[in-house]
């Protein structure tokens, strides 16, 4: 019997890569990719997912052309303010994992007040891996610790996963039942590593914006079932 994750987390690969294939923009790829992101964030709703973690830009993406990278970070500011009032509407709670403080003024803006009008819902949480780096996440993690050490804060003898954990961006949160990837490339991309140690993980072929609600459901549904192999999860 198939049984829903709590918690999905999701690689949105191939968004240029469907703009170009149709002789558009990457740009428009990644509008046509907002689309998508919007009907598996409702069939999450749908399927009683309690969390959803969405790779939306990683701190490599910064190395992209420069008329990229604005156009993605432009795109939280009209996410937020075109969606705000919905996630109200529909309890649903915003959560950012990544380096907030590195984004462009009216990104981190945008995100920090989604944060804040969200904070007391208790509906899906749609927690967002922005400027994200799971290297850099653990090293962050690890500075910490040792800066909360050397106040004794924190005592060396008493570290261990749990303690750890609280020093991560996802803290308070649980581990993914399910690592997706679209786009065909089967690699983790510096997502959540300590996190999915022991996550199923599951590769699809298609890219982001053709990944539809119903490939989603699929995939979440067959996570619990051990006898699904590569293929079928890629469908």
């Amino acid at each position: 019997m198939n049984t829903i994750p709590t918690h999905v987390a999701l690689i949105m690969d191939g968004n240029g890569r469907w703009g170009k294939k149709r002789g558009l923009t990457r740009s428009e790829g990644h509008y046509a990719g907002t689309k998508a992101m919007e009907e598996i964030i409702d069939a999450s709703t749908e399927q009683g997912v309690k969390i959803l973690t969405l790779y939306a830009f990683s701190t490599e993406n910064w190395k992209r052309p420069k008329d990229e990278v604005n156009y993605l970070m432009s795109l939280p500011i009209k996410f937020f303010n075109q969606k705000l009032p919905e996630f109200m509407r529909r309890n649903i709670k915003i959560l950012i994992s990544g380096d907030i403080e590195g984004l462009p003024k009216k990104t981190k803006k945008a995100v920090e007040k989604a944060m804040e009008k969200t904070r007391n819902n208790t509906g899906l949480i749609v927690n967002f891996a922005l400027n994200y780096s799971s290297r850099s996440e653990i090293l962050q993690a690890i500075y910490r610790i040792l800066i909360d050490a050397k106040k004794n804060e924190i005592s060396m003898d008493d570290l261990n996963e749990e303690t750890f954990e609280k020093y991560l961006y996802t803290r308070g949160l649980p581990d993914p039942d399910i690592v997706i990837r679209t786009g065909g490339e089967k690699r983790v991309s510096n997502f959540l590593m300590w996190q999915s140690s022991e996550s199923r993980l599951c590769f699809v072929d298609e890219l982001f914006p053709d990944f539809s609600k119903e490939l989603y459901i699929k995939a979440i549904k067959d996570q619990a079932d051990d006898a699904i192999t590569w293929e079928e999860c890629a469908g």
